[in-house]
């Protein structure tokens, strides 16, 4: 289906540039991403380059999906690696307790391909098990709702049931979705704001402003955004209308997830923060590698 014109234009304003910015910054374009993993990693537990967050509601303990692994991180506590496998978490999200799904690219050295596909772990991270679309896709974006995956992967949207057959949808240029918690609005940000879709990502509407480059919606009248420079923002009519929070420590934003209406976490580009006052105020949890 063809995609609306207000969502199909290059990202050339300066907005656009901004989200362009970060999406380079994300991926290196395919599985070149693989080949430079381990170069970023790092024995002592420091955090670079950071691509998902969540709380496990089985313990409460914060996780970190970076370039070169998956940690935990609590304030006071080095970052701890989680597993063995330091691959490059690109999209991730907590689907349940333990349960947590990702993708992006193997290691250097590993058995796994550039492109991972969809895949899952049942223990927190400790072990992943390839559910999809292995060595063929590298989703950048994944969120879930009422059992249902929606992910961004080379351009398009993409949804699935199952873990393993999925359904393409509408393209268009965008870094981040989110999906409303009764699963009937899908959000993504572009350069010309946050478009919406209420046909599970089959069309879109016309682009929002602010910009926002990640937006968060952990309950229907709780959806968070944060713009290129580090302005955190919510939303209670699911997207219509913003009011400014204030702006996450660190400038430019590298991921954000909303646990719940009071619970958020944010990455920028010194650190993983922590709100537990609606986006009021943050403390760091980690420092990011400069």
């Amino acid at each position: 289906m063809t995609a609306h014109p207000s969502v199909r234009r290059p990202l050339l304003a300066i907005a656009g540039t901004s989200i362009a910015a970060l999406v380079l910054a994300g991926c290196g374009g395919g599985s070149s991403d693989a080949d430079t993993a381990a170069d970023t990693s790092d024995s002592s537990g420091t955090l670079s380059h950071v691509h998902g967050l969540g709380v496990d509601p089985a313990d409460g303990r914060v996780y970190v999906a970076t370039h070169s692994g998956l940690y935990t991180v609590a304030e006071g506590q080095e970052p701890k690696l989680v597993g063995d496998r330091k691959d490059d978490f690109m999209g991730f999200t907590i689907t349940g307790e333990n349960t947590f799904i990702a993708s992006g690219h193997g290691a250097p050295g590993s058995d796994r391909p550039g492109n991972v596909g969809l895949i899952e772990t049942k223990d927190s991270g400790g072990t992943w098990t390839s559910r999809s679309l292995s060595g063929e896709a590298d989703f950048h974006s994944l969120d879930s709702a009422k059992g249902t995956v929606y992910g961004y992967e080379g351009g398009r949207i993409r949804v699935s049931s199952d873990l393993k057959s999925w359904d393409d949808r509408e393209t268009l240029d965008a870094l981040d979705l989110a999906v409303s918690p009764s699963g009937d609005k899908l959000l993504a940000t572009t350069a010309e704001g946050v478009v919406a879709s209420t046909d599970g990502g089959r069309t879109f509407g016309k682009g929002a402003e602010p910009v926002q480059a990640f937006v968060s919606w952990p309950a229907e009248k709780s959806l968070f955004g944060i713009g290129t420079s580090g302005k955190l923002s919510t939303s209670a009519d699911g997207g219509k209308t913003w009011k400014e929070l204030t702006t996450v420590p660190g400038g430019q934003p590298q991921a954000l997830t909303a646990v719940n209406a009071d619970h958020v976490l944010a990455a920028t580009m010194t650190g993983v923060y922590e709100s537990r006052d609606g986006g009021k105020t943050f403390s760091e949890l980690a420092p990011l590698a400069s």
